[in-house]
């Protein structure tokens, strides 16, 4: 049996957690992503097995590439993640200014019309290395309470921190199975960032992405029916100079339909359009094809 004292004990490194972090938010541009590619450059050869995920992704997404560039599109791929890492700092403790001087937003419009009309809105990604960043600039864009869904962390004290430095750019976080709570909340009228392109295996149909069969969720589009939200699909990449676009899309037409399946497809088609503009700046790390359909050998072996 634990108690608060163990808790305290446990937890003592909060403190200093925060500190570091509020020093890493405030960092100029250059020289966080500088931070990022020499983080990088060390933690490659700890790192392996993610790096070996990025190549097989890599290879089956990218066939017409040679060695060598799929090479270089691994390791911009892997100082893009770690960067990622620093972004995700930035995200949640830097202040307002420092987010948004580095940001370009376009298409305010389509949030607002969509809450013009009275329903919540949700506002659908994918997972980027610096993809809470780019929540962060939007909440900051609309000034308007946006929530985030998010994995829980197992580590209690770790969830401790991650939860309440979330909770200092966004008004709220919800688990990513919690799915009454993410309905009540576009119910209700609320704004909610949410990505569900990361492999599935309940609720799952194989649809196309980079043409190779990917096992994605098909209850996004159920969501939307249920909760009666807008869906808005929003994108966030940072250029060559290190600045961020951010742009919000129409509604696809006829999306949701009565096809989730096809659904699910339509959203990888879009997520795969946008992932090619920067193809290094996706989350590659992730095993995006660990589930495959019957009679299909593990590409991860």
């Amino acid at each position: 049996m634990t108690t608060n004292a163990d808790d305290a004990r446990r937890c003592a490194w909060l403190p200093l957690a925060n500190l570091v972090a509020h020093a890493i938010a405030r960092l100029p541009q250059p020289l966080l992503l500088a931070c990022g590619a020499a983080l990088a450059w060390l933690s490659a050869p700890l790192l392996r097995k993610r790096q070996r995920y990025a190549q097989v992704n890599l290879a089956l997404c990218f066939p017409e590439l040679d060695a060598r560039a799929r090479a270089r599109l691994r390791r911009a791929t892997w100082r893009a993640t770690i960067t990622g890492l620093f972004e995700l700092v930035r995200a949640w403790f830097a202040p307002r200014a420092a987010v948004t001087r580095l940001v370009d937003v376009e298409g305010l419009e389509h949030v607002h019309a969509a809450r013009a009309s009275g329903r919540g809105v949700l506002l659908l990604t994918g997972h980027f290395p610096h993809s809470e960043l780019g929540g962060r600039a939007l909440a900051d864009a609309l000034g308007l309470p946006l929530a985030v869904v998010v994995r829980r962390n197992a580590h209690p004290c770790m969830e401790r921190w991650m939860d309440a430095a979330r909770r200092r750019a966004f008004a709220d976080t919800i688990g990513k199975k919690d799915v009454r709570a993410l309905l009540r909340t576009l119910s209700r009228g609320g704004l909610v960032a949410y990505s569900a392109d990361q492999n599935f295996t309940y609720q799952n149909a194989f649809v196309p992405f980079f043409g190779v069969q990917a096992s994605t969720l098909v209850a996004t589009s159920d969501i939307a029916r249920r909760s009666g939200a807008v869906v808005l699909p929003y994108w966030f990449l940072r250029g060559d100079d290190g600045r961020y676009r951010l742009w919000i899309e129409p509604p696809w037409d006829g999306w949701p339909s009565d096809d989730p399946a096809a659904d699910a497809a339509r959203y990888m088609r879009e997520l795969e359009r946008v992932v090619r503009m920067r193809p290094e700046q996706y989350l590659w790390v992730h095993r995006r094809f660990k589930t495959r359909p019957p009679g299909e050998p593990d590409v991860y072996r």
